[in-house]
């Protein structure tokens, strides 16, 4: 694999990071602030819309720049909200810096999944995204639990100093070690924007929106669910969450591998697994090893369907990949913030902790409904399946990929 991955990855970290370890440090921001808990979680809810509503937006605004330059300006962006979050006076301020950090995630994830896959042959595409978002991956399992251990020994906002750093570190690597791809040739903002009206893109982003939704409708309430129906104590949830993370790693890895194989397959193996486990989560939550094994399995199964669900839209979006792909990025959040809605739906009509995992169970039944539908409507258009161009099969595929 070329160095270039290595620092998308870190700049991945940084992002993955960032994203998720405000949820470890909210009591102690809400607390130096002088808010409530609910008031503080604007941090999170912020950060979430800004990278779904960031994602198209700054992609369109770097149509007019090489991607490794746009690369570039994204982690200084990255590394200018995170900074001012570290020292943001009043509340305000932080949540304008959170906001800030966030228009940078959908586009890199976005923009790096596209340089990711130009950097290596057409056989090894899904492997390389996969590369790339093992920086989100172990963020999970080593940058979470250490920035909310610093943050919680010193100071969120030294975790937030140390994550600009990070992001210097990336922006770093990126100008050093990305090759300075240009453009692609004769692609314009409506090419980008007419990739939309594929129907394949939709569906593949419709099953991001379901699939991943069905992991975090059961994750965002991990908490209460292992300290009330599992019994275990408060401390452990953080451990639990880097199981969680664990599997992740894992999870992103198979599925890049294999996704470079059997695209549809992957996702069918994936989604539907992912859907049992989820079913059967309502029944091991109650009991200590089993619910550790079903968090370690969603995360491994979740994370799964990233890298071919990526390499999906990056396919059928054929010569302008570039906004959906970083528009799928978004979709992950809106997975994120419908799961997490209906979970407290369902909480809130009182059939409990447990009950979050059935609405995952079914996003992700719904998901491989789609799945499935778009097999059948590929196969029906007479159109090259994803599994022979990620084979190289593809030519017109392979010209892209030199093109570009």
């Amino acid at each position: 694999m070329p160095l270039a991955l290595l620092a998308l990855a870190i700049g991945a970290f940084g992002i993955g990071t960032t994203e998720f370890v405000i949820m470890g440090l909210l009591p102690d921001v809400a607390s130096d602030f002088g808010v409530s808990i609910p008031t503080a979680g604007f941090l999170v809810t912020g950060y979430a819309l800004g990278v779904m509503f960031g994602a198209p937006l700054m992609t369109v605004l770097g149509t007019k720049v090489s991607r490794k330059r746009m690369l570039m300006l994204l982690m200084g962006l990255f590394i200018v909200g995170n900074l001012l979050s570290a020292v943001a006076p009043a509340f305000a301020v932080m949540l304008i810096g959170r906001v800030v950090a966030s228009l940078a995630h959908g586009a890199f994830f976005g923009i790096g999944s596209v340089v990711a896959a130009e950097l290596v042959s057409p056989d090894k595409k899904a492997g390389a995204i996969a590369m790339m978002f093992t920086g989100l991956t172990v963020a999970n399992v080593v940058g979470v639990p250490l920035g909310t251990l610093v943050g919680q020994s010193v100071g969120w906002r030294v975790t937030f100093g140390i994550v600009a750093g990070l992001g210097v570190l990336g922006l770093l690597g990126v100008a050093r070690l990305v090759p300075d791809l240009p453009k692609a040739e004769g692609v314009r903002l409506r090419h980008e924007v007419a990739a939309l009206r594929n129907v394949q893109v939709l569906l593949a982003m419709a099953m991001t929106v379901l699939g991943f939704g069905g992991v975090f409708a059961a994750i965002t309430y991990i908490a209460p669910m292992m300290t009330d129906v599992a019994g275990f104590a408060d401390s452990s949830v953080t451990w639990l969450l880097v199981l969680f993370g664990l599997g992740m790693v894992g999870g992103n890895l198979v599925g890049g591998r294999f996704a470079d194989r059997a695209l549809m397959p992957m996702l069918y193996v994936s989604l539907g697994a992912l859907a049992v486990v989820l079913a059967l989560f309502t029944l091991t939550a109650h009991h200590k090893a089993l619910a550790a094994v079903s968090i370690a399995l969603v995360g491994a199964l979740g994370f799964a369907t990233v890298p071919p669900l990526q390499k999906r839209v990056l396919d059928q979006a054929h010569g302008a990949p570039t906004l959906a792909s970083a528009l799928n990025i978004g979709a992950f959040n809106l997975g994120n913030a419908l799961a997490a809605w209906l979970g407290g739906l369902v909480i809130s009509g009182g059939l409990g902790y447990t009950a979050p995992n059935w609405v995952g169970a079914l996003l992700a039944a719904a998901a491989l409904g789609l799945a499935v539908l778009s097999t059948v409507l590929e196969r029906r258009d007479g159109t090259v399946p994803s599994t022979v161009v990620a084979a190289g099969v593809g030519a017109a595929e392979q010209r892209t990929a030199v093109r570009h």
